[in-house]
Protein backbone atom coordinates (compact mmCIF):
# COMPACT_ATOMS: atom_id res chain seq x y z
CA UNK A 1 0.00 0.00 0.00
CA UNK A 2 2.92 2.29 0.71
CA UNK A 3 4.62 1.70 -2.47
CA UNK A 4 1.51 2.56 -3.97
CA UNK A 5 1.42 5.22 -2.83
CA UNK A 6 4.84 6.55 -2.95
CA UNK A 7 4.92 5.64 -7.12
CA UNK A 8 1.64 7.80 -7.40
CA UNK A 9 3.01 10.31 -5.04
CA UNK A 10 6.34 10.26 -7.51
CA UNK A 11 3.75 10.13 -10.90
CA UNK A 12 2.16 13.30 -9.23
CA UNK A 13 5.81 14.81 -8.78
CA UNK A 14 6.80 14.54 -12.24
CA UNK A 15 3.38 15.88 -13.92
CA UNK A 16 3.46 19.40 -11.99
CA UNK A 17 7.12 19.40 -12.86
CA UNK A 18 6.53 19.17 -16.06
CA UNK A 19 3.69 21.67 -16.27
CA UNK A 20 5.03 24.48 -13.89
CA UNK A 21 8.40 23.73 -16.11
CA UNK A 22 5.97 24.65 -19.41
CA UNK A 23 4.19 27.12 -18.28
CA UNK A 24 7.46 29.38 -17.16
CA UNK A 25 9.20 28.12 -20.61
CA UNK A 26 5.93 29.14 -22.80
CA UNK A 27 5.25 32.18 -20.64
CA UNK A 28 9.03 33.59 -21.01
CA UNK A 29 8.79 33.23 -24.74
CA UNK A 30 5.78 34.60 -25.46
CA UNK A 31 6.36 37.41 -23.16
CA UNK A 32 9.38 38.15 -25.04
CA UNK A 33 7.62 38.09 -28.54
CA UNK A 34 5.41 40.30 -26.82
CA UNK A 35 8.23 42.91 -24.94
CA UNK A 36 9.43 43.00 -29.56
CA UNK A 37 6.42 42.78 -31.25
CA UNK A 38 3.82 44.47 -29.28
CA UNK A 39 5.35 47.11 -27.09
CA UNK A 40 8.09 47.80 -29.58
CA UNK A 41 10.86 47.08 -27.54
CA UNK A 42 12.66 45.93 -29.95
CA UNK A 43 16.12 45.97 -28.14
CA UNK A 44 17.14 42.22 -27.40
CA UNK A 45 20.47 43.22 -26.04
CA UNK A 46 19.08 44.83 -23.74
CA UNK A 47 15.99 42.39 -22.56
CA UNK A 48 18.86 39.84 -22.62
CA UNK A 49 20.72 42.11 -20.14
CA UNK A 50 17.46 42.47 -17.63
CA UNK A 51 17.16 38.72 -17.56
CA UNK A 52 20.69 38.36 -16.62
CA UNK A 53 20.47 40.97 -13.72
CA UNK A 54 17.32 39.27 -12.39
CA UNK A 55 18.73 35.70 -12.75
CA UNK A 56 21.94 37.18 -10.58
CA UNK A 57 19.67 38.79 -8.23
CA UNK A 58 17.06 35.47 -7.79
CA UNK A 59 19.98 32.79 -7.80
CA UNK A 60 21.78 34.81 -4.65
CA UNK A 61 18.74 34.99 -2.87
CA UNK A 62 17.89 31.60 -3.42
CA UNK A 63 21.37 30.42 -2.53
CA UNK A 64 22.06 33.20 0.07
CA UNK A 65 18.99 33.94 2.08
CA UNK A 66 16.05 30.80 1.44
CA UNK A 67 19.35 28.27 0.77
CA UNK A 68 17.27 26.41 -1.78
CA UNK A 69 20.57 24.82 -3.03
CA UNK A 70 24.34 25.11 -0.78
CA UNK A 71 26.15 26.88 -2.59
CA UNK A 72 29.22 25.22 -4.59
CA UNK A 73 32.66 27.10 -4.07
CA UNK A 74 34.82 27.53 -6.76
CA UNK A 75 38.18 28.66 -6.98
CA UNK A 76 38.65 32.55 -8.01
CA UNK A 77 41.08 31.47 -10.71
CA UNK A 78 38.63 28.73 -11.97
CA UNK A 79 36.20 31.63 -11.65
CA UNK A 80 37.68 32.80 -14.73
CA UNK A 81 39.02 29.88 -16.78
CA UNK A 82 36.70 28.00 -16.32
CA UNK A 83 33.09 30.41 -15.85
CA UNK A 84 33.86 32.91 -17.67
CA UNK A 85 34.20 31.20 -21.67
CA UNK A 86 31.07 29.10 -20.27
CA UNK A 87 29.50 32.29 -19.49
CA UNK A 88 30.56 34.42 -22.63
CA UNK A 89 28.41 31.16 -24.97
CA UNK A 90 25.75 31.51 -22.53
CA UNK A 91 25.36 35.50 -23.24
CA UNK A 92 26.00 34.82 -27.08
CA UNK A 93 22.82 31.82 -26.51
CA UNK A 94 20.56 33.83 -25.08
CA UNK A 95 20.94 37.29 -26.91
CA UNK A 96 20.94 35.38 -30.88
CA UNK A 97 17.20 33.59 -29.08
CA UNK A 98 15.84 37.46 -28.26
CA UNK A 99 17.37 38.98 -31.31
CA UNK A 100 15.41 35.64 -33.45
CA UNK A 101 12.25 36.39 -31.27
CA UNK A 102 12.39 39.37 -33.07
CA UNK A 103 12.54 38.51 -36.82
CA UNK A 104 10.55 35.65 -36.71
CA UNK A 105 7.69 34.19 -35.17
CA UNK A 106 7.63 32.14 -32.20
CA UNK A 107 6.81 28.60 -33.80
CA UNK A 108 9.43 28.50 -36.62
CA UNK A 109 12.44 29.98 -33.72
CA UNK A 110 11.41 26.89 -31.42
CA UNK A 111 11.55 24.59 -34.83
CA UNK A 112 14.97 25.71 -35.45
CA UNK A 113 16.32 25.11 -31.93
CA UNK A 114 15.38 21.52 -32.15
CA UNK A 115 17.80 21.79 -34.70
CA UNK A 116 20.43 21.76 -31.46
CA UNK A 117 20.72 17.62 -30.99
CA UNK A 118 22.08 17.96 -34.56
CA UNK A 119 24.68 20.97 -34.09
CA UNK A 120 26.12 18.91 -31.00
CA UNK A 121 26.74 16.22 -32.73
CA UNK A 122 28.46 17.69 -35.94
CA UNK A 123 30.23 19.77 -33.60
CA UNK A 124 32.19 17.21 -31.60
CA UNK A 125 32.37 15.32 -34.74
CA UNK A 126 34.15 18.22 -36.96
CA UNK A 127 36.19 19.73 -33.80
CA UNK A 128 36.91 17.02 -31.19
CA UNK A 129 37.29 14.08 -33.91
CA UNK A 130 34.82 12.11 -31.51
CA UNK A 131 33.27 8.90 -32.85
CA UNK A 132 29.29 8.03 -33.03
CA UNK A 133 27.29 5.18 -33.65
CA UNK A 134 25.17 5.03 -37.07
CA UNK A 135 22.22 5.02 -35.53
CA UNK A 136 22.98 8.30 -33.79
CA UNK A 137 23.61 9.56 -37.25
CA UNK A 138 20.64 8.21 -38.68
CA UNK A 139 18.21 9.57 -36.03
CA UNK A 140 19.48 13.29 -37.29
CA UNK A 141 17.94 12.22 -40.55
CA UNK A 142 14.22 13.50 -39.75
CA UNK A 143 15.62 16.13 -37.70
CA UNK A 144 17.40 17.97 -40.53
CA UNK A 145 14.56 17.32 -42.64
CA UNK A 146 12.28 19.03 -40.90
CA UNK A 147 14.45 22.28 -40.60
CA UNK A 148 14.89 22.20 -44.21
CA UNK A 149 11.30 21.45 -45.03
CA UNK A 150 9.79 24.37 -42.64
CA UNK A 151 12.56 27.21 -43.65
CA UNK A 152 11.75 26.43 -47.44
CA UNK A 153 7.69 26.70 -46.61
CA UNK A 154 7.82 29.36 -43.80
CA UNK A 155 5.75 32.18 -44.84
CA UNK A 156 7.28 34.73 -42.76
CA UNK A 157 10.97 34.08 -43.20
CA UNK A 158 13.25 36.34 -42.47
CA UNK A 159 17.06 35.42 -43.22
CA UNK A 160 18.37 37.43 -40.50
CA UNK A 161 16.40 35.93 -37.82
CA UNK A 162 16.82 32.49 -39.31
CA UNK A 163 20.72 33.32 -38.99
CA UNK A 164 20.71 34.40 -35.08
CA UNK A 165 18.41 31.39 -34.52
CA UNK A 166 20.46 28.72 -36.01
CA UNK A 167 23.81 30.20 -34.70
CA UNK A 168 21.99 30.02 -31.38
CA UNK A 169 21.94 26.54 -31.78
CA UNK A 170 25.80 26.18 -32.24
CA UNK A 171 26.46 28.13 -29.02
CA UNK A 172 24.04 26.21 -27.26
CA UNK A 173 25.77 22.94 -28.58
CA UNK A 174 28.85 24.53 -27.69
CA UNK A 175 27.86 25.92 -23.83
CA UNK A 176 27.33 21.79 -23.54
CA UNK A 177 30.42 20.88 -24.64
CA UNK A 178 32.41 23.40 -22.73
CA UNK A 179 30.34 22.47 -19.63
CA UNK A 180 31.68 18.89 -19.66
CA UNK A 181 35.68 20.26 -20.37
CA UNK A 182 35.55 23.21 -17.86
CA UNK A 183 33.37 22.15 -15.22
CA UNK A 184 34.99 18.74 -14.94
CA UNK A 185 34.78 18.47 -11.18
CA UNK A 186 32.29 20.79 -10.30
CA UNK A 187 28.50 19.35 -9.95
CA UNK A 188 26.55 21.97 -10.60
CA UNK A 189 22.83 22.09 -10.36
CA UNK A 190 21.24 24.86 -12.22
CA UNK A 191 20.44 27.11 -9.55
CA UNK A 192 24.63 27.35 -9.06
CA UNK A 193 25.37 27.60 -12.37
CA UNK A 194 22.80 30.98 -12.84
CA UNK A 195 24.68 32.22 -9.39
CA UNK A 196 27.70 32.08 -10.99
CA UNK A 197 27.23 32.60 -15.20
CA UNK A 198 24.84 35.25 -14.70
CA UNK A 199 26.81 38.07 -13.14
CA UNK A 200 29.70 37.29 -15.92
CA UNK A 201 27.07 37.01 -18.38
CA UNK A 202 25.31 40.79 -17.61
CA UNK A 203 28.97 42.51 -16.85
CA UNK A 204 29.74 41.10 -20.60
CA UNK A 205 26.65 42.28 -22.10
CA UNK A 206 26.21 45.70 -20.19
CA UNK A 207 28.38 47.94 -22.24
CA UNK A 208 27.37 46.26 -25.88
CA UNK A 209 23.81 47.00 -24.76
CA UNK A 210 24.37 50.39 -23.67
CA UNK A 211 26.52 51.23 -26.70
CA UNK A 212 24.41 49.52 -29.04
CA UNK A 213 20.69 50.60 -28.13
CA UNK A 214 20.90 52.59 -25.21
CA UNK A 215 19.99 55.69 -27.33
CA UNK A 216 17.07 53.95 -28.84
CA UNK A 217 15.68 52.70 -25.13
CA UNK A 218 16.01 56.64 -23.98
CA UNK A 219 13.63 57.36 -27.06
CA UNK A 220 11.62 54.86 -26.38
CA UNK A 221 10.97 55.92 -22.78
CA UNK A 222 10.02 59.19 -23.71
CA UNK A 223 7.68 58.02 -26.61
CA UNK A 224 5.90 54.92 -25.49
CA UNK A 225 2.04 55.79 -24.25
CA UNK A 226 2.25 53.41 -21.39
CA UNK A 227 5.97 53.49 -20.02
CA UNK A 228 4.71 52.00 -16.40
CA UNK A 229 3.25 49.06 -17.45
CA UNK A 230 5.52 48.66 -20.32
CA UNK A 231 7.71 48.29 -17.74
CA UNK A 232 6.53 45.62 -15.78
CA UNK A 233 5.96 43.19 -18.09
CA UNK A 234 10.06 43.87 -19.32
CA UNK A 235 10.73 43.06 -15.41
CA UNK A 236 8.46 40.27 -15.04
CA UNK A 237 9.88 38.74 -18.12
CA UNK A 238 12.89 38.76 -16.01
CA UNK A 239 11.77 37.44 -13.18
CA UNK A 240 10.28 34.40 -14.96
CA UNK A 241 13.24 34.18 -16.67
CA UNK A 242 14.89 32.76 -13.54
CA UNK A 243 12.14 30.87 -12.17
CA UNK A 244 12.54 28.98 -15.70
CA UNK A 245 16.12 27.91 -14.36
CA UNK A 246 14.74 26.65 -11.44
CA UNK A 247 11.66 24.53 -12.88
CA UNK A 248 14.78 23.40 -14.94
CA UNK A 249 16.44 22.15 -11.97
CA UNK A 250 13.29 20.80 -10.32
CA UNK A 251 12.13 18.29 -13.15
CA UNK A 252 15.36 17.20 -14.11
CA UNK A 253 15.10 15.73 -10.79
CA UNK A 254 11.41 14.53 -11.03
CA UNK A 255 11.56 12.45 -14.19
CA UNK A 256 13.56 10.11 -16.16
CA UNK A 257 15.87 11.45 -18.90
CA UNK A 258 13.65 10.15 -21.98
CA UNK A 259 10.37 11.86 -19.81
CA UNK A 260 12.53 14.81 -20.14
CA UNK A 261 13.32 14.51 -23.44
CA UNK A 262 9.67 13.64 -24.50
CA UNK A 263 8.26 16.83 -22.26
CA UNK A 264 10.55 18.98 -24.28
CA UNK A 265 9.52 18.21 -27.26
CA UNK A 266 6.18 18.95 -26.41
CA UNK A 267 6.50 21.89 -24.63
CA UNK A 268 8.44 22.94 -28.15
CA UNK A 269 4.48 21.74 -29.50
CA UNK A 270 2.48 23.58 -26.73
CA UNK A 271 5.09 26.67 -27.34
CA UNK A 272 4.40 27.10 -31.26
CA UNK A 273 0.16 26.27 -30.77
CA UNK A 274 0.14 28.92 -27.96
CA UNK A 275 1.91 31.44 -29.94
CA UNK A 276 0.13 30.55 -32.66
CA UNK A 277 -3.30 31.37 -30.72
CA UNK A 278 -1.78 34.83 -29.63
CA UNK A 279 -0.22 36.17 -32.57
CA UNK A 280 -2.33 34.39 -35.38
CA UNK A 281 1.65 34.06 -37.16
CA UNK A 282 0.36 32.79 -41.11
CA UNK A 283 1.34 28.49 -40.72
CA UNK A 284 0.99 26.94 -43.97
CA UNK A 285 0.39 22.76 -43.91
CA UNK A 286 3.69 22.07 -45.15
CA UNK A 287 5.47 24.07 -42.26
CA UNK A 288 3.50 22.62 -39.60
CA UNK A 289 4.18 18.82 -41.09
CA UNK A 290 8.01 20.13 -40.98
CA UNK A 291 7.34 20.79 -37.67
CA UNK A 292 5.98 17.94 -36.95
CA UNK A 293 8.66 16.02 -38.91
CA UNK A 294 11.63 17.70 -36.48
CA UNK A 295 9.70 17.43 -33.31
CA UNK A 296 9.41 13.59 -33.95
CA UNK A 297 13.39 13.21 -35.11
CA UNK A 298 13.87 14.67 -31.32
CA UNK A 299 12.04 12.28 -29.90
CA UNK A 300 13.54 9.42 -31.95
CA UNK A 301 17.44 10.78 -30.95
CA UNK A 302 16.29 10.84 -27.23
CA UNK A 303 14.83 7.53 -27.56
CA UNK A 304 18.02 6.32 -29.22
CA UNK A 305 20.40 8.01 -26.88
CA UNK A 306 19.13 6.72 -24.29
CA UNK A 307 19.66 2.87 -25.72
CA UNK A 308 22.88 3.70 -26.80
CA UNK A 309 23.87 4.65 -23.08
CA UNK A 310 21.88 1.60 -21.42
CA UNK A 311 23.96 -0.61 -23.01
CA UNK A 312 26.74 -2.75 -21.53
CA UNK A 313 29.17 -5.00 -23.02
CA UNK A 314 28.86 -8.79 -21.58
CA UNK A 315 30.35 -9.21 -18.28
CA UNK A 316 32.10 -5.52 -18.42
CA UNK A 317 30.74 -2.17 -17.51
CA UNK A 318 30.10 -0.20 -20.44
CA UNK A 319 33.13 2.48 -21.53
CA UNK A 320 31.82 4.51 -24.25
CA UNK A 321 33.80 5.07 -27.21
CA UNK A 322 33.51 9.14 -26.77
CA UNK A 323 32.92 11.40 -24.08
CA UNK A 324 29.62 12.77 -25.96
CA UNK A 325 27.89 9.51 -24.73
CA UNK A 326 28.76 10.08 -20.83
CA UNK A 327 26.66 13.62 -20.98
CA UNK A 328 23.23 13.87 -19.78
CA UNK A 329 20.61 13.54 -22.13
CA UNK A 330 19.12 16.71 -20.45
CA UNK A 331 22.00 18.93 -21.37
CA UNK A 332 20.73 18.84 -24.95
CA UNK A 333 17.42 20.34 -24.04
CA UNK A 334 18.08 23.05 -21.12
CA UNK A 335 16.82 26.39 -21.43
CA UNK A 336 18.62 28.57 -19.50
CA UNK A 337 17.26 32.09 -18.59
Amino acid sequence: MEESVVCNWSACRAILAILQWWGFNVTVIIMNKWIFQNLDFKFPLTVSCVHFICSAVGAYIAIKFLRFKPLIEVDPEDRWKRIFPMSFVFCINIVLGNVSLRYIPVSFMQTIKSFTPATTVILQWLVWKKYFEWRIWTALIPIVGGILLTSVTEISFNIFGFCAAMFGCLATSTKTILAESLLHGYKFDSINTVYYMAPFATMILALPALVLEGNGVINWFYTHPSIYSALIIILSSGILAFCLNFSIFYVIHSTTAVTFNVAGNLKVAVAVLISWLIFRNPISAMNAIGCAVTLSGCTFYGYVRHKLSQQQQPGTPRTPRSKIEMLPLVNDKQDKV
